[in-house]
């Protein structure tokens, strides 16, 4: 049987957003990405002379491909997550989650708008999904609608992913096709 899949999101678990401005997290390297880059930013016309502060931490990358998971990007960054992400981190290119018009697009029953393609895209296969926005309402619709084991698994966008979410995502690796 396959691996499952592992939903990357970029902002929060790997870029920790909302940690203080002036004091980058200790390992974390900086980016600087043109605001035109980011689907967000095109998408809230956000553009502007003033580049996107991005944290990411190069471990991050070794310790994901170590999981026993197919990565896959499930970001607003979409596909460009492989060319401002990837390379930091050490990643090959990844697939990614499309969301067309479901992008940044609220749904009336309170559901995170990245649920329903993800569930989608993983199609019956097990995954695991760490971003910083899911809620209980994302937990139950994965679970009414998506036939495989699931993980939602909520990540502090101050503090970006940690050992204890490595071995959250590995312990669900092992027991996913139990």
């Amino acid at each position: 049987m396959s691996r499952p899949l592992l939903f990357l999101d970029v902002d929060g678990p790997l870029n920790p957003y909302a940690a203080q401005p002036e004091r980058r997290p200790h390992g974390y390297t900086t980016i600087r990405v043109p605001r035109s880059s980011t689907a967000t930013e095109t998408h809230q016309g956000l553009r502007g002379p003033r580049p996107l502060r991005v944290w990411l931490n190069p471990d991050h990358g070794r310790a994901l491909l170590q999981l026993d998971y197919e990565l896959c990007w499930a970001t607003t960054w979409m596909d460009r997550a492989n060319h401002w992400i990837s390379p930091v981190l050490g990643l090959p290119e990844l697939p990614f989650v499309d969301f067309g018009d479901a992008l940044l697009r609220e749904r009336p029953d309170g559901v995170h708008w990245k649920t329903g393609p993800l569930v989608e895209y993983a199609d019956g296969r097990p995954f695991a999904w760490v971003d910083d926005e899911q809620s209980d309402l994302d937990e139950e619709y994965a679970t009414s609608h998506h036939r495989g084991p699931g993980l939602l698994h909520h990540v502090n966008p101050r503090i970006g992913l940690r050992e204890d979410d490595f071995r959250a995502l590995a312990d669900f690796a092992r027991t996913a096709d139990e």
